[in-house]
């Protein structure tokens, strides 16, 4: 991937230096493909409603925040210039994200708000609470942040067996994609109709999230690459290892020796390599509507 020459985001806060620990893979932030489109009723329409409204009928849908805090940030002292090579590569990245979405949101007449990359080490505060390394990367839409322990990707070059830098950027750029989702509303709406469906049902709409982030991820390399050429040979089949590598059939596999399909929370590896292909190839963000796809 072509990142040394690339933009340094503003937006990465350096919490590191705190207490240590190793990465594992979360667990309970996983789930299912067993609830289909037909036994969720009107869940898909709303959100298909939703991403029409992106796609230019009324943008005000991105001016609004769709969560409310659920508890205090923790106050810490951001660190600045750290200075290694991963959290410049982290920080080129979420630059490459914050141009792309940037364009992408004023062609449809919206405003892209960045999201903050926070960097930490062992445990972090945050607007959702307090999350520890073993949690994996993840997106606070209270706080509108990012947050990941670097360690995350030793792990998933070792234990998971998906090198590569692309591999790395496909994951900042999923978290990026849920920020995408909270700004479209998208997740304040399917967090309040996970409420009120069946266990199975809200674990489907856990599924399709993910799944449109690994797609709105597809999107970030397809629009990047064509403004800025940053793929080199080899970098897809990373981003596709990647995807495959934390889906959760390999993922309960391997820590349980057998797979449970309605306790799945991010989409199988096929799932997952289908719906990051799907918005690579095209860029097309209509393409990326998990709530009325056919099949996941």
């Amino acid at each position: 991937m072509r990142w040394q020459l690339g933009r340094r985001s503003q937006n990465v806060e350096d919490r590191r230096g705190g207490s240590g620990g190793g990465f594992s893979m979360p667990g309970g932030m996983r789930m299912s493909r067993g609830a289909r489109r037909g036994g969720l009723g009107g869940i898909g329409l709303i959100v298909f409603v939703l991403i029409a409204m992106f796609l230019g009928v009324d943008p005000s849908m991105l001016f609004q925040d769709s969560t409310v805090a659920t508890g205090p940030e923790t106050i810490e002292t951001p660190r600045s210039g750290a200075g290694d090579e991963l959290s410049d590569f982290v920080s080129v990245v979420l630059a490459d994200t914050e141009d792309t979405w940037h364009e992408l949101f004023d062609r449809m007449g919206g405003r892209y708000r960045e999201p903050t990359l926070v960097l930490f080490s062992g445990q972090v505060g945050s607007a959702c609470g307090y999350a520890s390394a073993a949690t994996g990367p993840f997106y606070c839409p209270a706080d509108q942040k990012v947050y990941i322990d670097l360690g995350f990707y030793r792990d998933l070059r070792e234990r998971f067996r998906a090198p590569g830098d692309f591999a790395q950027a496909y994951v900042i750029a999923h978290e990026v994609g849920h920020h995408v989702q909270n700004l479209l509303g998208i997740a304040g709406e399917v967090q309040k109709l996970r409420g009120q469906v069946s266990e199975t049902e809200a674990n489907a709409l856990s599924v399709m999230m993910e799944l449109q982030a690994d797609c709105f991820a597809g999107i970030w390399a397809h629009h990047a690459h064509e403004a800025r050429q940053i793929l080199e040979e080899g970098d897809v089949e990373e981003g596709l290892n990647a995807a495959a590598a934390i889906g959760d059939d390999r993922m309960q596999r391997r820590t349980q020796g057998y797979v449970v399909p309605d306790a799945f929370t991010h989409g199988s590896s096929e799932q997952r390599v289908r719906w990051f292909r799907e918005g690579l190839a095209g860029g097309d963000l209509e393409a990326c509507n998990t709530f009325e796809a056919e099949r996941l």
